[in-house]
């Protein structure tokens, strides 16, 4: 199926964001048997994206794409979602503001015998392409090319 490029869909959203005062985390169009659309909301604000403004940004981008025309006349399915709590990092600003706190971190290859463990992200440096991070005491870093998936720690208690 031909679908308009993220760029587009993303620069008839924008405004529509701003609006509400989220922001887009993330644009997916999955294809296939049942082709979706998925449009991933962020927000600073305490308490993260709620199902109200999910709903509002949905009825608000309905619209926006119907004229847009993102499949060239073939049925979607328009999905508007946080990325969770458990979501990966991905952008600078996924760092930034999980310094300081607990983090899932899941490598490659082994760390001092370790793939997955947690530990305390002290210092994200996206030119030079590594974290510094505390584990049991011990401060190391580690590229970004050795992780796999890096989150942010989800304590239960």
């Amino acid at each position: 199926m031909k679908v308009k490029s993220v760029e587009e869909i993303q620069a008839i959203a924008e405004p529509l964001a701003q609006q509400l005062g989220v922001s887009i985390y993330e644009i997916v169009f999955k294809q296939g048997k049942n082709p979706s659309l998925t449009v991933y909301l962020d927000t600073e604000k305490e308490g993260g994206i709620d199902l109200d403004t999910c709903e509002a940004f949905h009825n608000g981008l309905d619209p926006l794409l119907d004229e847009l025309d993102p499949t060239y006349g073939m049925p979607y399915t328009l999905n508007v979602s946080s990325p969770g709590l458990d979501r990966p990092f991905k952008k600078d600003r996924d760092y930034q503001r999980n310094i300081g706190k607990k983090v899932e971190i899941k490598l490659y290859a082994p760390y001092r015998g370790e793939k997955f463990f947690e530990a305390i992200l002290l210092e994200y440096n996206g030119v030079a392409g590594n974290v510094t991070v505390e584990k049991g005491g011990e401060v190391f870093k580690l590229n970004l090319t050795q992780i796999v998936k890096m989150s942010q720690a989800i304590d239960f208690d």
